[in-house]
């Protein structure tokens, strides 16, 4: 078994594009071409609706989104709609849980373990709720999880508020929820968040968590496509 990862960090990076290099990565992993991969970036405004998502949850009406010129994605992960945009990290990790002997539900909990991690070493406690997935803190959310698992291999995956435009969440019910309210970890410190600590803190619980070599990796030169 290969015990290598990579994790790559891609920065702002378009949705569609983002997309299609998780299908064109998924499938050079379930043919064992790639070994595990971890990407990390952050999408330009953009809301995605998930399998469960309709756009009974869109609270702007389409000419609105238009206008903002948002976009708007049906795809296939879990969970229902939610909003991406600078200030906002997104984690989509490309594993064949066989090699972690995970089920669904024990691989989103571990996702949701690598964000509560990192939040507390910026000294926010955060807490899961039992029927909402993902990461709260003092009954608002901060962080969304919504993965895709085919052929074991996974992509889709978390988002992590830093210093998102929380006004942005106003277009939605986030992950379906009426009254519910978005926050980022600026909100919460009253201060600006180091998007390369927060990296670094990405990548160390990341790699406790889902044991493997990994190493940074960018997208060119030895790693072509």
């Amino acid at each position: 078994m290969d015990r290598r990862g990579y994790i790559i960090d891609l920065g702002l990076i378009d949705y569609q594009k983002a997309w299609e290099l998780q299908h064109q990565l998924w499938e050079r992993r379930v043919k064992d071409e790639l070994p595990d991969m971890l990407l990390l970036l952050e999408h330009p405004h953009v809301i995605t609706l998930g399998r469960r998502g309709n756009r009974s949850h869109l609270v702007a009406p389409p000419e609105i989104l238009e206008e903002m010129k948002i976009p708007l994605f049906h795809v296939e992960r879990g969970g229902e709609v939610t909003y991406h945009g600078p200030g906002q990290i997104v984690a989509y990790p490309i594993l064949d849980l066989r090699n972690y002997e995970y089920r669904l539900i024990r691989y989103i909990g571990q996702l949701e373990e690598v964000v509560l991690c990192i939040l507390k070493d910026f000294g926010i406690q955060g807490k899961r709720d039992p029927l909402n997935r993902g990461v709260w803190v003092d009954g608002e959310k901060i962080a969304s999880v919504g993965v895709a698992i085919k052929r074991w291999v996974s992509f889709h995956g978390f988002s992590l508020n830093y210093e998102t435009d929380l006004k942005y969440f106003e277009l939605i019910n986030p992950c379906g929820l009426e009254g519910k309210k978005m926050t980022s970890m600026a909100k919460i410190l009253g201060t600006k968040i180091s998007r390369e600590r927060l990296i670094e803190k990405i990548s160390f619980h990341f790699k406790q968590i889902f044991e493997r070599d990994w190493e940074e990796k960018n997208l060119g030169g030895s790693f072509e496509l």
